[in-house]
């Protein structure tokens, strides 16, 4: 059985490189890909739909018999092809800048990650990374460029509240969604300081650390030894390269100014304090190690903090003050200019599922009626120090089939995207019409969505 690690990694990879052959060189003479079809200037190769195929079949994503497959993947590339063949004669361009920075980001928290090093990444591949970023570059102005077209197409398409109840009610009663039950939650959080005395301390440390260094000790041995950035520090605190932008400004300030080889003075980010070492620059990405330190918290700071929070508490059961009230005076959160409501990362909104929340905050909050509050509950802040926070119920749904009065966003949300979808369609249409296409006989029994024929 093929080993899952490995199965994680090629579905990563084959999605960002579909349409590129990454195996080992095949004997001369033998054929090894071909065109099955063309859009404009652009070909589509055999190996982007059984890269793709493969890719589904590894994530058991599939429905129907291969050929039925196959024939929707070659849809799906053939628009992407429609559109990147008008972005070409729209003369559009991507920012070099932002996907550089895209490449970095995948290849630092996907690739990477996926094989364990980018040793192993680059032996598996048979290529060095340089030229493995080159292709996912490739790959992502595509993807940016075919984004910026889809884009334009649908831009100017919005939804009326009359369409909204129209598309509601045009949905069969067992087509309506089914919504489970929705939490909004709102917190009040008590970030205790760290001490001078802390900060003085965690300095000291670093210092005798750079003295060990300059006096022949490895850094990446200390940084095995002592760093207290779990994911570097088993690499010797190698973080491997990063562009600018991709740092803590305070970091990157620093690391940016390094000659190979050369450490820095001790940096303070939200993070903590680190000792930096450069190991190697290449054009305008870095590759550092670095020690970590994080300044802790007292306990007797985190007692006042979680006291001062239970008497808080205390004072909005009295009806002393409200909770909007006490949100805006004494919250430590960014975020209370919102009124404290806890924001969902996978929606950007305020509402969550229970398979959303961290279980600790369901916990907490799942035996409150709306409008009550817990007594301080400890929790971690995004650097990963403790602190305190009261947690507030909001508004508590039950499960339910989707509804225009309690579920107006979410119905709007798909009424605006059948819009889109029609929207596009009726361009396909239209630009299959101008558009030089071509398709191999072995995909003419397919039966597509559009008339590519």
């Amino acid at each position: 059985m093929m080993n899952r690690k490995l199965v994680v990694a090629l579905s990563i990879i084959g999605l960002l490189f579909s349409g590129y052959s990454y195996g080992q060189s095949e004997p001369q003479g033998k054929v090894i890909d071909e065109v099955v079809a063309v859009v404009g200037k652009n070909i589509i190769l055999e190996s982007e739909i059984q890269n793709q195929y493969m890719q589904a079949r590894m994530n058991s994503d599939i429905s129907g018999t291969e050929s039925k497959v196959k024939c929707q993947i070659l849809e799906n590339i053939l628009f992407q092809n429609l559109l990147l063949d008008q972005a070409e004669l729209d003369s559009l361009t991507v920012n070099d800048v932002q996907v550089d920075a895209i490449v970095q980001e995948r290849i630092r928290k996907y690739f990477i990650p996926s094989f364990g090093s980018q040793e192993k990444l680059e032996e598996f591949y048979g290529k060095k990374i340089d030229e493995i970023k080159d292709e996912v570059r490739k790959s992502v102005k595509k993807q940016q460029l075919s984004e910026m077209v889809q884009q334009s197409i649908v831009s100017s398409i919005v939804i009326t509240p009359s369409e909204v109840l129209k598309f509601y009610k045009s949905l069969p009663k067992d087509s309506i969604p089914l919504i489970n039950s929705e939490y909004r939650i709102a917190q009040i959080i008590k970030k205790p300081p760290i001490s001078i005395e802390e900060k003085l301390a965690i300095k000291d440390r670093l210092n005798g650390f750079r003295k060990r260094i300059e006096g022949g000790e490895k850094f990446s041995t200390l940084a095995r030894l002592y760093s207290e950035d779990p994911g570097s520090a088993k690499k010797g605190g190698e973080l491997g390269f990063y562009g600018r932008g991709e740092l803590y400004p305070e970091f990157e300030a620093t690391a940016f100014k390094l000659k190979d080889g050369e450490m820095s003075d001790i940096v303070e980010t939200k993070a903590g304090f680190h000792l930096i070492q450069m190991i190697e620059r290449r054009g305008d990405n870095i590759n550092v190690r670095h020690i970590l330190l994080r300044t802790k918290v007292s306990p007797m700071a985190l007692y006042k903090a979680k006291n001062s929070l239970d008497s808080l508490a205390t004072a909005i059961r009295n009806d002393s003050i409200t909770f909007d009230e006490a949100v805006k005076e004494f919250s430590d959160d960014p975020g209370k200019s919102n009124g404290g409501y806890i924001i969902n990362k996978m929606t950007g909104g305020d509402k969550f599922s229970p398979e959303q929340l961290d279980s600790r905050v369901l916990y907490s909050v799942n035996k409150l009626n709306v409008g009550d509050i817990t007594n301080a509950v400890p929790f971690q802040d995004e650097e990963g120090r403790d602190a305190y926070r009261i947690l507030c119920l909001k508004s508590k749904s039950l499960p339910h089939r989707a509804d225009v009065s309690e579920d107006y966003d979410k119905i709007s949300q798909m009424a605006l995207g059948m819009k889109k979808q029609e929207e596009i369609r009726r361009w396909i249409t239209e630009k299959i019409k101008t558009t030089y296409i071509k398709i191999d006989e072995e995909y003419k029994g397919c039966s597509f969505d559009n008339k590519w024929f």
